[in-house]
């Protein structure tokens, strides 16, 4: 722990070389903010709307190019103006959000609403402080106050009374107290009663975040060097906070519907009449599946963008006809090139000087898969188009999806795992070292592949996976969790990860279902594949050495079971995609914690084992071993259970203990859930009617999003988009179905209604013509009609 010295007017950290900001000696005013001195440190804060404050610090009084890897809209923001009032003890602006205080002495920022009440606030004493190039930001830590995203930290959802280094690792085998893992995301949330906060320290070094774990009066965040240059949001809602995170940093592009399919891989599946087996048998057990993953075993000495033709003889068939059969493939292509004469990749990367040199101005060479292998110096806007280009023949023969793994970057080297610190870069025509670009490696990586499928795929939406990521590499890839474990502990930690992954910006995530080191038990596979139905990505992987993990295996009743929930994926895809398409425009994630769907009920604000997936669903999976039975907090209101349409009371804690075929699935009242008839993969078109089930209930509503799923016609208006509501009286209930915006014809033809928990009405009409041709189950309380889609407004009426 450090020991804080106060003397005036600087704050010294005695036993070190620390030293803090002295006394506000002037400020400039700004048309939106203020630039302050204090010593031969300058502070510009600046308001880039009226919720979101950017503060940049000079520690001696020259700021650095103002450059960015994360930050794609920030011209976008609209900048309010704002008035400046000098008082006695601070220099205040007021947003119409928000006031910005900076206290002169010792100088700290303080934000806080225009009623006075603190949001956030710098530390009394050594606020702000340098050692050299290194520097550190404390701020006060309320008893209430909760700590939420940094990407993909491991442990509780939680991050309070922990603390994290931010360094790209490859983190294999990674365990609850691993850290750090594959990515750095800077960004976090801070909760407190209901009331939301953001931080974005844009700072590629390696960073540390400490939520209390030094010190129970403050959290501290900092970085050994760069520019101290931080964003703060303010909601106070959860959800605006990662709005404009998002709009700050940007939003994913729109999947193609495949990437939302099930997904087989392993390490690795080969020869070729194995992966013809392996599509053969889902085909077979009428399992839907759309993707079969390749790893670095189909590769010729495991060098990317080659074909192993003693294992893979007639490759670019089998390609296609697994494409014919409804199968995407999506091969691994990691970043290292083997140093190898006669390899084009590497002939041609050295011909042009395109890869990362050491100082002496030779080339860096690392050991990985290939052996003696270089790294593309993908921070070159000229060699991530070379690397784009190298796609082209994998593009031509039908490959869909590309896996840019090990791209931390990850090297066969003690204990580093990574190339030397002083390895050379070059960004935009400046030369720096790999301390301040290792972290945005795999972001550069993954960016060269996504803008090359861009440019070869035509008008094709690309699907890229990377492992490694900065903040902002949601505009280029989804991405997963990394080398998990199959063991019933990665299952609980699963939840936790991937929800911080998506209050991070990074709401296209999944974890390797199973657990890719290790055999998972039949129960743990089972259950690992209920929940992974309500992810956002839905992958199962595993490792070489480890038994096989498809959902046939094991037993006839395991795989009925698994079958089961992998068709109500598939079922799902409607509500699925139109949350999704959601995400791209708000930043919102599908797979959500409850406190950001609601987040003035504070009982729910630090709960990880239950989450909600989109507005309307809460999925609460059984996680443990053991056969006790486990609370499930239901938000206020009423709730139905999904399997069986029961109406529950929520605002209460109820005990289940579900049997293996079941998994807990809860809809809130008042949802309109659009489905659609099983399909086998996405590429077969659905036969019959889009069916919308009915939950009433207060504020009930729903919509639908739908194009072709696969190409960028989307972006020109080539879509569907409608809304559903329904208003519940004590003597009818009244379903809208609004009018369908659309340019873009859909698949179905008819619509079936299902409502549920209703009582038999006394009659029903349709646009105010009285029907006959529906159907009432008194058992379940269901009534369900078929009407013929149409693209203007329908109104269904039940008088009771």
């Amino acid at each position: 722990m450090l020991l804080i010295v106060a003397i005036m007017p600087v704050q010294v950290f005695a036993t070190t070389g620390w030293y803090s900001l002295e006394t506000v000696t002037a400020f400039t005013p700004l048309t939106n903010g203020v630039e302050v001195r204090a010593g031969d440190t300058v502070v510009r804060v600046v308001a880039l709307n009226p919720a979101v404050i950017r503060v940049r610090y000079a520690r001696h009084g020259i700021f650095r190019a103002d450059e960015s890897f994360a930050v794609v809209e920030r011209t976008g923001f609209v900048a309010p103006l704002v008035q400046l009032h000098d008082k006695a003890s601070a220099i205040e602006f007021d947003t119409s959000e928000l006031r910005v205080s900076i206290v002169k002495n010792p100088m700290r920022i303080v934000f806080t609403t225009l009623g006075g009440e603190i949001i956030s606030e710098d530390a009394s004493s050594a606020s702000v402080s340098w050692n050299g190039s290194e520097f550190c930001v404390r701020k006060t830590m309320p008893e209430d106050e909760h700590y939420f995203g940094l990407g993909d930290k491991a442990g509780p959802l939680d991050h309070r009374n922990q603390a994290f280094t931010m360094w790209n690792t490859d983190a294999f085998g990674w365990q609850e107290s691993t850290d750090p893992l594959y990515k750095t995301i800077p960004f976090f949330l801070g909760v407190r009663n209901g009331k939301a906060y953001g931080i974005f320290l844009d700072n590629t070094y390696r960073s540390t975040f400490d939520f209390g774990k030094a010190s129970r009066e403050t959290y501290s965040f900092g970085a050994e060097d760069g520019e101290l240059n931080y964003y703060f949001f303010y909601g106070p809602h959860p959800k605006k906070v990662l709005e404009e995170y998002t709009a700050l940093t940007g939003r994913p592009p729109l999947l193609p519907l495949f990437a939302l399919g099930y997904a087989q891989s392993r390490y690795s599946y080969f020869p070729e009449n194995r992966v013809r087996e392996l599509a053969s048998e889902f085909r077979r057990r009428k399992i839907p599946c759309d993707i079969v993953y390749l790893d670095i075993d189909y590769q010729e000495g495991n060098r990317p963008f080659t074909v192993d033709r003693t294992r893979f003889p007639h490759f670019e068939d089998m390609i296609h006809d697994l494409r014919q059969q409804g199968f995407k493939v999506v091969a691994i292509t990691d970043l290292h090139l083997k140093k190898e004469v006669g390899y084009k990749p590497y002939d041609e990367g050295l011909a042009h000087d395109y890869f990362v040199k050491n100082p002496d101005g030779s080339t860096y060479v690392g050991k990985v898969w290939p052996g003696d292998s270089v790294f593309p110096d993908f921070t070159r806007d000229d060699v991530r188009r070379w690397w784009g280009g190298l796609y082209r023949n994998f593009v031509d023969i039908g490959i869909r999806g590309f896996w840019n793994d090990m791209n931390e970057p990850a090297v066969f080297v003690e204990p580093s795992k990574t190339m030397p610190l002083d390895a050379v870069h070059h960004v935009d025509g400046r030369v720096t070292d790999h301390r301040e670009i290792h972290n945005i490696f795999g972001m550069a990586n993954a960016r060269a592949t996504y803008e090359g499928l861009l440019q070869l795929q035509t008008n094709l939406r690309p699907f890229v996976l990377t492992r490694a990521a900065y903040a902002g590499t949601q505009r280029y890839a989804a991405t997963w969790t990394g080398d998990n474990s199959s063991t019933w502990n990665h299952l609980r930690l699963s939840l936790p990860t991937l929800l911080n992954l998506g209050v991070s910006g990074y709401a296209f995530v999944g974890d390797d279902i199973g657990g890719f080191v290790g055999s998972p038990t039949p129960e743990l596979l089972t259950r690992w594949i209920e929940v992974g139905a309500f992810n956002p990505l839905y992958r199962n992987h595993t490792m070489k050495g480890t038994a096989d993990q498809e959902p046939w295996i094991h037993s006839s009743e395991q795989e009925i079971i698994r079958r089961r929930y992998i068709e109500m994926r598939y079922q799902l895809l409607p509500y699925i995609y139109t949350s999704m398409e959601e995400t791209t425009r708000t930043g919102i994630p599908i797979m959500r914690p409850m406190f950001l769907e609601f987040p003035d009920q504070l009982q729910l604000t630090t709960t990880d084992h239950e989450y909600m997936f989109g507005s309307d669903f809460l999925i609460a999976p059984k996680i443990v071993e053991t056969i006790d039975s486990y609370s499930v907090i239901l938000p206020k209101g009423f709730w139905y259970n999904y399997q069986t349409g029961e109406p529950i009371e929520g605002g209460r804690s109820i005990n289940i203990s579900p049997p293996l075929d079941q998994l807990p699935i809860y809809v809130r009242a008042g949802a309109i859930i659009p489905q659609q008839p099983l399909i086998q993969s996405t590429d077969e078109v659905p036969k019959g009617a889009l069916e919308l089930r009915v939950y009433p209930g207060p504020n009930c509503n729903g919509s639908l999003y739908v194009d072709d799923g696969n190409t960028l016609n989307y972006k020109a208006g080539a879509f569907l988009r409608t809304k559903f509501t329904c208003e519940i009286s004590p003597a009818s209930l009244r379903l809208y179905l609004g009018p369908m915006q659309s340019t873009y014809k859909p698949w179905w033809q008819h619509v079936e209604i299902t409502i549920i928990n209703v009582t038999t009405p006394r009659q029903v009409t349709v646009n105010g013509k009285r029907i006959s041709s529906w159907k009432f189950d008194p058992a379940s309380k269901t009534l369900s009609l078929t009407l013929a889609a149409t693209s203007t407004p329908t109104e269904v009426l039940l008088t009771r």
